[in-house]
Formats: C-alpha cells, sequence, structure tokens
C-alpha cells in the first residue's frame, strides 16, 4: 500500500533527502495565488465581501457573521455528557502543561546604573482558527484557546467554517467547545475569507494582531499572504506523521497509527521510517486489515498511497534519525529500543512521542500537550503552539548618567565608524 523508498546504501545531503522523502504534492505558492483575489476583496468591501465568498465557496448563505451568544450556550447545554467530560479533562490537562510555558520578565545589570531589561507583554487581540471540513475539531478550540488565555491575551475570537446542516452556524461542538472556555466572540466564517476577516476586520469583527491555528492549503496560502498584516504562528496545514521503527515495534501500532493521521484528509501524509524488512512486510499486512476496518476507507487509502506518503528503508536507526531530520515531521512517533535516548537526539519535530504507548492520537487530545503543529517541513525553523505564541519580548533599557558617560565613548567611536554622527550627538548632547 505504501509505495517504497530505498535509502539503504545510498549516503545523500540534507538538501538531497527533503527531495526524495514523500511530500505532500498541495502548492502553497499556487494557492497563494488563489486567495489574493480573495483576501483583497475582503480588504476592500468587509462583510459583504465574507458573505458573498462564502456563498460561492461553502455554499452557504449567512446574514450574521457573528454567532449569537444564544447559540453558544444552546450548544453547550445540548452537548454530549461524554464529550463534555472528555473536553473538560482536555482543558485541564492542556492547562496544567501550558501554565508551566509562562516567560518572566528578567532584568540584567550591565554596568553600575545601566540596566537592559525583557518585559514580556501578550498581544493585544487574536484572531483563532478552527477548521470544519471533513472532521470537526472541538478539540482545536482547547489548543487555541488555552494558551492564548495564559498569555494573558485580552481579546479573542473565533472562526470556524459555516455548515449547512446547522443552519450556517459551525458544528455545535465546535459551540460548546467555546462556550465551555468563556469564548463569545465566534464567527461562522472559514477559508481564506476567515484568515482575511481577522487581518483587516469586516463588520463586528475588529482586526487582531495575530491569527493562529491549523487549516487546509488555502488556510494555510492565506496566513502566509497576511503575514505581515498580522502574526501568524505558523504554516499548520495537512497533517503528516513519520513513525521512526526498528524490530522491536508493534506493526499493529504502527499500522494503526499511520492510519489514524491518514483519516483527516486524502491529503495527509503518513511515512514509516524503519530498518527492519520484516516489520514493513508486516505493517503493510496490518494496514490491509485495519484500513478495511475503518469508517473512513476510502479517504485513508487515498492518504496511504498518495505521493504524500510512503515506507522508507534505512541502514539502521542513526541513519533513520538522519531522514526523520531532513523530513521535520509535524508528529513524530519513536517506536524503538531505547526510544527515549532515541528521541532525545531529534532536531526537527513539531512534536515527538515516544515509546509504544504515546500514540499520536493522544496528543491530538488529551496527552496535555499541543496540537498545533508546523507541517510540510517548517518543523525545521518554527515551533508548535504555545503560550509564548502569544508574548512579545521587549526589550527595556535604562541607564543613569554615569552609565551613560562610561558607555558615551564606546558610542561615539562606532558612530564614526558607521558615518553616523547624529548618534554620538544624541549622546553628548547628555553630557
Amino acid at each position: 500500500m505504501l509505495q517504497l523508498i530505498d535509502l539503504r546504501g545510498r549516503n545523500l545531503t540534507r538538501q538531497a533527502l527533503r527531495e526524495i522523502l514523500p511530500r505532500a504534492a498541495t502548492d502553497v505558492d499556487a494557492a497563494v495565488r488563489t486567495v489574493g483575489p480573495l483576501c483583497e476583496d475582503v480588504r476592500l468591501r468587509g462583510e459583504p465581501a465574507v458573505r458573498e465568498i462564502t456563498a460561492r465557496l461553502d455554499r452557504v448563505e449567512i446574514d450574521r457573521l457573528r454567532v449569537s451568544t444564544d447559540r453558544l450556550r444552546a450548544a453547550l447545554s445540548a452537548l454530549n455528557t461524554s464529550v463534555r467530560a472528555a473536553l473538560e479533562e482536555a482543558i485541564a490537562r492542556v492547562r496544567r502543561v501550558h501554565e508551566q510555558q509562562r516567560r518572566a520578565d528578567v532584568t540584567t545589570q550591565v554596568v553600575p546604573g545601566g540596566t537592559v531589561s525583557q518585559w514580556w507583554r501578550p498581544v493585544g487581540r487574536v484572531g483563532l482558527y478552527v477548521p470544519g471540513g471533513l472532521a470537526v475539531y472541538p478539540s482545536s478550540v482547547v489548543m487555541n484557546v488555552v494558551p492564548a488565555q495564559i498569555a494573558g491575551v485580552a481579546s479573542l475570537a473565533v472562526a470556524s467554517p459555516p455548515q449547512r446542516e446547522y443552519a450556517g452556524d459551525p458544528h455545535p461542538a465546535i459551540l460548546a467547545a467555546c462556550a465551555l472556555l468563556g469564548v463569545e466572540e465566534v464567527y461562522r466564517v472559514g477559508g481564506a475569507q476567515a484568515i482575511a476577516m481577522f487581518a483587516y476586520g469586516a463588520g463586528e469583527c475588529e482586526p487582531v494582531d495575530l491569527v493562529t491555528g491549523p487549516g487546509n492549503v488555502y488556510v494555510t496560502a492565506a496566513k502566509r499572504l497576511m503575514r505581515g498584516v498580522v502574526g501568524i504562528d505558523a504554516e499548520a496545514g495537512t497533517t503528516e506523521i513519520a513513525v521512526l521503527a526498528d524490530d522491536s515495534a508493534d506493526p499493529r501500532h504502527v499500522a494503526a497509527d499511520l492510519i489514524s493521521q491518514a483519516e483527516h484528509d486524502p491529503g495527509a501524509a503518513s511515512v514509516l521510517v524503519t530498518d527492519s524488512e520484516p516489520l514493513l512486510a508486516a505493517v503493510e499486512s496490518e494496514l490491509a486489515v485495519q484500513v478495511q476496518l475503518t469508517k473512513h476507507t476510502e479517504r485513508i487509502r487515498t492518504a496511504l498511497t498518495g505521493p504524500q506518503s510512503g515506507a522508507v528503508l534505512v541502514a539502521d536507526v542513526e541513519h533513520g534519525l538522519q531522514v526523520v531530520d531532513a523530513y521535520a515531521a509535524e508528529h513524530l512517533e519513536i517506536q524503538t529500543r531505547d526510544a527515549r535516548s532515541v528521541a532525545g537526539r531529534v532536531r526537527n519535530a513539531g512534536a515527538i512521542f515516544v515509546g509504544a504507548h504515546s500514540p499520536v492520537s493522544l496528543g491530538d487530545y488529551c496527552a496535555g500537550s499541543n496540537h498545533v503543529l508546523p507541517t510540510g517541513g517548517c518543523a525545521r525553523h518554527s515551533s508548535g503552539l504555545s503560550v509564548q505564541t502569544f508574548l512579545r519580548g521587549i526589550g527595556v533599557v535604562e541607564y543613569d548618567e554615569a552609565a551613560l558617560r562610561v558607555a558615551g565613548p564606546h558610542v561615539l567611536a562606532l558612530s564614526e565608524a558607521e558615518d553616523l554622527p547624529a548618534h554620538g550627538a544624541a549622546v553628548t548632547a547628555r553630557l
């Protein structure tokens, strides 16, 4: 089922590895060209543009962008009790983990009378995007909202695609999760138009300072396009999993985990990296059985057989580490002997799941970690969503006259070297 890439005996550079490894064929740059006119229309016309784009693309007519507070409360009241209990437990665990990510202000005395501080301050307003295409993601409400609240963001808005079967509202489970977290500003808007609405403002939605959350390629493209107008967390697109496994791994577990992420989307990526041909054969056998038993068989089969998924044979676990670092997976599972030690040598991953009892689906819901993670190799330079995402470090310089006199000659020397004499004059004027 999985395409095979045999890298044994091949000594490839990191760049060559990136080019040969399976990767989703979606072209974000091409999608940027598609969403550009939509975003510009929202900038120029605001709410009417958002409604018209929604009617054209989502085939849902909405008379008002914002969901009423009554609808939020009603969704929470009607929420299945077991789902509510699960969401409450997820919220508690995510809060427990993210509380530890708070940043403390620090002050350094550089010289007597001269200090430099870094103060951490939350952004003023954020737009949190929650997908709503082939699946429903109340868990993504939790992952977006909790770290923003812990960071101290004063104004939170959530957007999620409208659903025809719910009179144009987002899915009731999403509305219920918002109500459970005390978020009252929720918009029935999805796709690129939601990102543009957050960036430029439209109707009741005031512009935000930062947009976070996962989405499809068009959401990702709009985030890339809007970067600079607003801040973004990372390019969190269609999901991906890589599993680094040796012959100690249970093929049933490996197959189940590859399937679990393929279930998200036909474009989802599932990659197995192993030095064991017997394990690979056993995983393929398990896939043949398990895929047939799932609810979304065709979607999963499309994802697993697509160019973005595959099995990579490597010489040994050390070689496998080189491969997964080049791949920089959103989710990376380590199912090897001494898995924690192996995981400690990984440099590039959105999140690492260590050992046989830490599947990615645990992190999707209830591990306490955050599941909004960089995709498409962006884990090489970007981090997953955290409290830090919503904070800005502000440098604060405070020198008295004596400290300035000590630094003055150095400022003058450097200002002359750079041919910026007014910089030096700004110091001498005070002395």
